[in-house]
């Protein structure tokens, strides 16, 4: 078994290009909380995830923190790759959420199969176009969007099939890029009609139907 059975599609590739990527990439593993890459750092290597979640943020001038999108197991992450592409530094942090395994394509490799192979040209770019369709769903949430019917998502998303949300007021906040502020009195709201209830770094969804009913109303 080798690192590609993660990844079907790299299956698909024709020799020699699959012999080359499966030899070029090397698997690492790095622990929680462990910064994957940040600002103004040039990309050495293409990633691909193998297991865990990588979150993708940027500050602001003024601090303020927004959660662009987080890669998971089986994906690649869409800024390394564009960063590549275009000869970029990066405009944001990757920091590891969970501990996480990873392949590390280096930058050459990277460069040779993407002129040589269009099977792994599709790959890639296939990848990228997906991210970059929900990056712009993201500015147009940012935008136009109510903060409300925002967060009554977010809460839903994050909750998955559990009701708990195990996140601070300040971590919400970054996850939607406004302040924690806004976010604390829209929680307090959400708890005074009995939606939510909070808790000292974690908050439980009392009833998920009305956060779903607010965000179908839109």
């Amino acid at each position: 078994m080798t690192w590609t059975d993660h990844f079907p599609e790299l299956k698909k590739l024709p020799e020699p290009s699959q012999s080359m990527v499966e030899r070029a990439g090397r698997v690492v593993s790095l622990p929680a909380g462990a910064v994957v890459f940040g600002p103004g750092q040039p990309p050495q290597n293409y990633l691909l995830l193998i297991n865990g979640t990588v979150r993708v943020h940027q500050l602001s001038e003024a601090g303020r923190e927004i959660v662009l999108y987080r890669v998971t197991a089986g994906e690649s992450c869409a800024m390394t790759t564009a960063c590549l592409i275009g000869d970029e530094v990066y405009q944001a942090e990757g920091v590891a959420e969970t501990p996480i395994e990873a392949v590390a394509l280096p930058k050459a490799a990277f460069d040779e199969a993407i002129s040589k192979s269009p099977e792994f040209r599709r790959f890639v770019f296939a990848a990228l176009a997906s991210r970059m369709t929900n990056l712009f769903k993201l500015i147009e949430e940012v935008a136009f969007s109510r903060i409300d019917i925002r967060l009554a998502q977010r809460l839903l998303d994050l909750a998955g099939d559990s009701d708990r949300v195990p996140m601070t007021h300040q971590q919400l906040a970054s996850e939607l890029g406004t302040a924690r502020e806004v976010i604390s009195r829209q929680l307090t709201e959400f708890q005074r009609r009995g939606w939510v209830a909070t808790s000292r770094g974690a908050l439980t969804i009392v009833d998920a139907a009305a956060l779903r009913q607010l965000i179908n109303a839109r």
